[in-house]
């Protein structure tokens, strides 16, 4: 149980808090919309991938396990892509560029002042652009927000990664912007 009285105690995580204030909720999922699905040389997954990293980072299970199934449903790859999120990454192919843009969204998860010109130097020679570091300083920044958001107010969330499988398609395929977001509750 949230530590706010929610409209609707059974919507999980940010959901809950969405349709608590609408007034709020239509900038944030615009926000999260435009950071994880507008226009961008990085994919849709891999800066879902950033924002699921940065969420384990938070220990956000929430907006982890929501983010990290959107990421697993854009790459095609299984949910178990949740326990490889937690482990590093280690199994996950990742291109260079991508292990630079995650290294430097993981100092802006500890303090924005930690990244350096030799982060940039070394993500640039990987091959990111300024927008792609500008992406992902931003993706890093307000996930950080979100989740804090999302764990301030003590909002639930399941534990089963399956439980995730719907909502990350719904996010990857239908996007921030919308009505529903469905969750499955596993052993009701």
């Amino acid at each position: 149980m949230a530590f706010i009285k929610l409209n609707n105690e059974s919507l999980p995580g940010i959901v809950g808090l969405l349709d608590y204030r609408p007034e709020t909720a239509k900038t944030l999922s615009e926000l999260a919309e435009t950071l994880l699905r507008g226009p961008s040389t990085l994919t849709s997954g891999e800066r879902e991938l950033i924002a699921a990293s940065v969420s384990n980072w938070n220990e956000c299970h929430f907006c982890y396990s929501s983010h990290g199934a959107s990421a697993a449903a854009h790459m095609n790859l299984p949910i178990e892509l949740l326990d490889d999120i937690k482990n590093g990454l280690l199994a996950t192919r990742l291109s260079p560029k991508l292990e630079q843009l995650l290294n430097i969204a993981h100092l802006v998860q500890v303090s924005g002042r930690n990244v350096t010109r030799e982060d940039l130097d070394r993500a640039r020679n990987s091959g990111a652009t300024d927008q792609e570091i500008h992406d992902t300083v931003l993706i890093a920044a307000a996930f950080c927000m979100y989740n804090r958001y999302v764990d301030g107010l003590g909002t639930w969330a399941p534990e089963e990664k399956e439980a995730y499988i719907d909502m990350g398609k719904k996010l990857a395929f239908e996007g921030y912007v919308t009505k529903s977001i469905p969750i499955r509750k596993i052993n009701e």
